[in-house]
This record gives C-alpha cells, sequence and structure tokens, in this order.
C-alpha cells in the first residue's frame, strides 16, 4: 500500500516546499492539492459538509499546478498531483499546456490529475459555464487535454487542427472525483483511468458498479485511489485486500508545528 498526502495549501499553511520535502522524506509517495479559484462573497450556495460557515481555506487556495512545480523541484521521487482540478472552470489549451510542462520538466511519471466537477455554483457560474453543464464542459475538456497531449496535430470543438509542444514523457493518469453512481462511473469508464472516492466509504459495495461500467466501455477495470481519509492500520489493510495499491491521506491545514506531528505519525503506516 502506498500512502499519499493531501493539504488544503494556502498562504497560511505549511509551505509546499517544506511538506514535498518532508513528505519525500518520510517515505510517503504522492502530494495532493486541491484548486478553488475563488469564493464570490455572496455565498448563495451553501457549504456542502456542514451547511455552515465556509473554512477560511477555501477563500485562501494555492493554484495547484503553480505549487506543485514547486514540490516537484524541492524532491526527486515524489509524486504530485491534483485533489481536485476543476476542469469545467479552466481553459483545455492552457492547462494542458501546463500539465504537459508539468510532466516534461519533472522528466515523466510523477504527475497525477485528479479532476472533480466543483460544488459551488457562483464560482463555476463566474467562468462562464452553467451550473447544469459542468460535468459535460469538464469531460470536453479533460477530452481535449488528452488530445492535445497524445496527437502531433490536435484539434477539438472550437479549435482548429493545431501544435502543442511539450507532449507529456508520460500521460499523467486522470481520476475523477465524486460519490458512487452509475453517471460517475460512466465518465470514469470513457474517459478517465480511476476513481478517486472521497474520504474511501462505501468503496466495496461500489466496485461491482464500477467493473460493469469499465466492461461495458470495454475497458480494464479502473483504479480507485480512497481520497482525503483518516488512515488507521485496519483500514489501510482493507483496502489492500480489495485490491488498491494507494490511499491519499488528510493533513491538516495548519502550520508546520501542526502538520509535522501528523505526518511523522502517519508515517508510521508506510
Amino acid at each position: 500500500m502506498r500512502l499519499g498526502v493531501t493539504m488544503f495549501a494556502t498562504d497560511q499553511t505549511m509551505s509546499v516546499v517544506e511538506l514535498a520535502r518532508a513528505a519525500e522524506e518520510r517515505g510517503f509517495h504522492s502530494l495532493y492539492l486541491p484548486e478553488h479559484t475563488h469564493i464570490p462573497v455572496s455565498r448563495r450556495t451553501p457549504y456542502p459538509v456542514t451547511g455552515g460557515e465556509l473554512p477560511e481555506e477555501y477563500r485562501r487556495t494555492l493554484d495547484p499546478l503553480v505549487a506543485l512545480s514547486f514540490a516537484a523541484a524541492v524532491t526527486e521521487r515524489l509524486v504530485v498531483g491534483t485533489g481536485i482540478l476543476l476542469a469545467a472552470q479552466r481553459d483545455p489549451l492552457v492547462t494542458g499546456k501546463a500539465i504537459a510542462t508539468l510532466d516534461h520538466v519533472t522528466g515523466g511519471g510523477r504527475v497525477v490529475i485528479g479532476v472533480g466537477f466543483g460544488w459551488n455554483v457562483e464560482e463555476i457560474e463566474n467562468h462562464g459555464v452553467p451550473y447544469r453543464e459542468r460535468r459535460d464542459v469538464a469531460r470536453a475538456n479533460v477530452l481535449a487535454m488528452r488530445e492535445l497531449w497524445r496527437e502531433e496535430v490536435a484539434g477539438f470543438d472550437g479549435i482548429e487542427p493545431s501544435w502543442s509542444w511539450p507532449k507529456p514523457v508520460s500521460e499523467p493518469p486522470v481520476y475523477l472525483g465524486g460519490a458512487a453512481g452509475p453517471k460517475l462511473f460512466a465518465h470514469v469508464a470513457e474517459y478517465a483511468d480511476g476513481w478517486m472516492p472521497i474520504g474511501g466509504k462505501g468503496i466495496k459495495a461500489a466496485l461491482p458498479a464500477l467493473r460493469e461500467a469499465c466492461e461495458k466501455a470495454e475497458r480494464p477495470m479502473a483504479k480507485v485511489m480512497p481520497f482525503g481519509t483518516l488512515p488507521t492500520r485496519e483500514k489501510l489493510d482493507y483496502y489492500a485486500g480489495l485490491g488498491i495499491e494507494e490511499t491519499v491521506v488528510s493533513l491538516p491545514n495548519a502550520p508546520a508545528d501542526e502538520v509535522l506531528p501528523v505526518l511523522d505519525r502517519y508515517a508510521q503506516l508506510v
């Protein structure tokens, strides 16, 4: 079982550079960072976790791709990933090049892209995307980026055939985050490499439906990576028994003096 870590990195938390070094030194496999471009002050959309006040870190989130480039630069083996990238809110030409560049400068094989659809209606709509269309837009953007990464000449809806280099040395795998269900699993089977269930509950019960969706799409079974879980040895052994190879554990959104003791405790499970 490989262990990765995730933290809601902001301008007030432990620095990503420090965290990346500390994670690699302790034997962790990967580091994942989330994304919110901005939070409109209207706050029309309730916080989905509690329905109450939105935690401070949501309005202070670092750009994940910029921050991960620093994490990769100060480490040698650490895999860096988004958990999650809000693909519907991003231009696929710009984002595709940024991800390909990150993979290129790190030598390939160190980048993973976790993609989500978003929950904050006003944030999404500020990007010109109707909330009900966000899944379709995210799908189109991921397919466009994968076309740019794979083809010498790439074209897609609204973009004429074009050149775009660098190509990734090793195409980054794409994981979709979200709750289990036929719609999500159809997306995973069509254009992603894996499922990133937030928190990790209910995985065993969901695996047959995911397997069925992949078989229907005539693709191999998607990988499953529990994300943002609070680990115990028993939980990790349970995941391993399901064939899961990597779990991403959650760190506090805090300065180094609060994060490092937790990281040390989790390191005993590596």
